[in-house]
């Protein structure tokens, strides 16, 4: 089977541990016949970050989030100054392009995988209840070794073969022919009926030529 490229979408790592558990998860989709593409990891381009990704994700047939911790704070209000203030303590939160390439992913009709740290504040693409599957794990490679992120994998896959085989060409499409190499009766069998009685009154005519030429010429010597 042909390998397929997918697109994942993770921030810069601020950790070891971080930087460990991105890599498992792209020997992992290497080792299943997928090749990861991340921008700015991986994969550059000259332009806005934004036509990168658009540019990066045509190609590729799924798409991987990898949502993990890029800021923290102790402490902090929520709907600060309103009646409904909340206190909020320990939030962690991940790269804002987690959110941005997952609703591009979408846009695309990528299948889509999201692998979120736990912890992290579920909210928009991040949480769970909409057309894919989030998995809460913690970041570490043992985490890719478990029943349900195996079964989630393998299912995400498949979606993403079925998806790129509907896209190949039908086999049963004519391909370009070159005329050089087919025989006389291949190209007159190829021929519409307009276009062989076209023919044939051509070659009658060339025919009927060549024999007045040829009695004139007799004749005269």
């Amino acid at each position: 089977m042909e390998e397929l490229d997918v697109f994942v979408s993770v921030g810069g790592v601020a950790t070891d541990e971080q930087e460990a558990f991105v890599r498992a998860v792209e020997d992992r989709l290497r080792s299943e016949g997928l090749v990861p593409h991340t921008v700015g990891r991986n994969t550059f381009g000259a332009e806005a970050p934004l036509k990168t990704v658009t540019r990066l994700m045509k190609k590729c047939s799924g798409t991987v989030v990898i949502a993990l911790e890029r800021m923290y704070f102790s402490e902090g209000l929520d709907k600060r100054g309103g009646d409904k203030e909340t206190l909020l303590k320990n939030i962690k939160l991940p790269t804002p392009w987690n959110q941005i390439e997952a609703t591009m992913a979408y846009a695309h009709e990528h299948p889509l995988i999201v692998i979120v740290e736990e912890g992290i504040k579920n909210e928009g693409l991040l949480e769970r209840g909409y057309d894919w599957y989030v998995q809460s794990v913690k970041p570490e490679v043992s985490s890719l070794n478990s029943l349900e992120f195996n079964c989630v994998l393998a299912s995400w896959k498949s979606k993403m073969i079925e998806a790129n085989a509907k896209k190949q060409p039908i086999n049963n499409v004519k391909q370009d022919i070159n005329p050089i190499d087919l025989t006389i009766g291949q190209l007159v069998s190829g021929l519409k009926p307009a276009q062989l009685w076209s023919i044939l009154v051509v070659v009658a005519g060339l025919v009927g030529g060549a024999f007045a030429l040829g009695a004139k010429l007799i004749g005269g010597s």
